[in-house]
């Protein structure tokens, strides 16, 4: 096998981890919020966040050098093509948003979840943080959509 063929598949397998983590991790959270049951919400958050730093970072991190070093160099690069600077660029805007805002955010929701109790309620400052993941992760979530959008349509 060649190394470009190489590069295609490891980057096609790193969207597709990426991509179905971020969608599966966003319906998983939201179905355990709206149970309100606060061992639902700790296990829920406690899986949030390992797969996140497991299969997004994993993902994201395939899709990142195999595209940039070594897919994007047979089209002359991320600067020359319109489509690829626009999914870099993109990509790289929903990777901010992640590790500016909802990775603090999970984490400090992991912390107030991981003493949570059965019959507890569940506090105002979860919700709160709940309500900026929620807000924040729809559009880190749409971005690389975007992307896939441009990685095959190509427009012009």
């Amino acid at each position: 096998m060649d190394s470009y063929l190489l590069a295609k598949a490891l980057h096609i397998f790193g969207a597709v981890i990426f991509l179905g983590n971020i969608v599966v991790t966003g319906v998983w959270k939201a179905l355990a919020d709206r149970t309100r049951n606060p061992v639902v919400i700790a296990y829920s958050q406690r899986l949030v966040t390992i797969t996140d730093f497991l299969f997004t970072a994993l993902g994201a991190t395939l899709v990142l050098i195999t595209g940039w070093f070594f897919l994007a160099k047979n089209f002359g690069g991320i600067n020359d093509i319109y489509w690829l600077s626009w999914s870099f660029w993109l990509f790289i805007a929903s990777g901010i948003l992640w590790v500016a805002v909802l990775i603090p955010v999970q984490i400090m929701q992991s912390k107030l979840a991981k003493n949570f109790r059965a019959d507890d309620e569940v506090p105002d400052q979860y919700w709160k943080l709940s309500k900026v993941w929620e807000v924040v992760g729809t559009i880190a979530v749409v971005l690389p959509f975007s992307v896939l959008y441009f990685m095959i349509f190509k427009p012009t």
